[in-house]
């Protein structure tokens, strides 16, 4: 029997969600109403709303049950800080299914302090809480290697963060979560707004999520175990292993990259491509597998690894 990813095998449809955004509850630019309008006349099917969680701003985990609808939900959620990283700089740390009954951390500002709770803390907190957690932009943080292996009780990198491809072209989590999944932990793989309004930072990276309704808690199940896919723009439509080989089925797209540990990589190019069936030769010594496409305007999509 060929093995695939739960974003697959699981019951009912996908639905499209951004897992972090801002509003003029901290440092974005629009209301938290605003922001739900946009998302959902976007033809979003969810968000969550991720404020950050520091004094400053009066620990918000905003309420937008208001802003639900039939076809548009949200789920709760705060970028939480507190401690430093090995550079000195404040923990951000995304969680999304937050209760609103969270109990703050002692950070005033974002300023660390070494007082202050550490971020490995913070986030087996929320998880212990409900929440699915997800190390926040890694690229832009400067996190090593050493603050990701601490943050043990995360269920997520982000792979991708449009909001600082836009502001300073670090949008990347590829090679940490790469590190972390040859070392035998099992992150999946988030794409994300991290939208704030004030430049072009929204509608580039998003979840699709499978489950069998676009309801507030069977979307966080979903996300905690691992059905969905993360994109710009091109569908994923199967990943499955079929002995020593690799099937991968999705829209359009001009390249399907495979990608494990160390130099375990390998491609195909061409024109429209919608299938691909791959050998597993080069990913002997590697304990997983993840696959990448690309479709003709360089917009990505990306698979949650499948572990050898």
């Amino acid at each position: 029997m060929p093995r695939t990813l739960p974003a697959f095998t699981a019951p009912g449809r996908f639905w499209r969600g951004n897992l972090h955004t801002h509003s003029n509850r901290s440092d974005g630019a629009l209301d938290p109403a605003e922001v739900c309008r946009r998302y959902a006349d976007e033809g979003y099917d969810f968000l969550s709303l991720t404020d950050h969680f520091i004094g400053r701003y009066g620990f918000p985990i905003v309420d937008t049950r208001p802003f639900r609808s039939a076809r548009f939900t949200t789920l709760p959620g705060a970028e939480l800080h507190s401690g430093a990283m090995a550079n000195g700089e404040l923990w951000h740390i995304l969680a999304v299914g937050l209760p609103d009954d969270f109990v703050p951390p002692a950070v005033a500002d974002f300023r660390a302090d070494p007082a202050q709770e550490s971020g490995p803390d913070l986030a087996a907190r929320a998880v212990a809480a409900g929440a699915f957690v997800a190390i926040a932009h890694p690229q832009w943080s400067g996190l090593t290697l050493a603050d990701a292996r601490a943050l043990s009780a995360a269920h997520a990198v982000e792979i991708y963060n449009h909001g600082c491809a836009m502001g300073c072209e670090r949008p990347d989590g590829a090679a940490l979560a790469d590190l972390l999944l040859t070392e035998g932990r099992r992150p999946t793989l988030i794409a994300t707004d991290d939208a704030h309004f004030t430049e072009p930072d929204h509608f580039g990276g998003w979840v699709m999520v499978k489950a069998e309704e676009n309801d507030p808690e069977a979307l966080l199940a979903a996300l905690k175990c691992g059905a969905f896919y993360s994109s710009q723009g091109p569908e994923l439509r199967q990943v499955a292993i079929d002995g020593d080989m690799i099937e991968i089925e999705c829209s359009a797209v001009t390249a399907i990259t495979l990608q494990g540990a160390g130099t375990a990589a390998t491609a195909v190019h061409g024109l429209s491509m919608t299938r691909a069936r791959m050998p597993l030769a080069r990913f002997r010594a590697s304990p997983f597998v993840r696959v990448t496409i690309r479709d003709a305007g360089g917009r990505r999509a990306w698979s949650n690894p499948i572990f050898l």
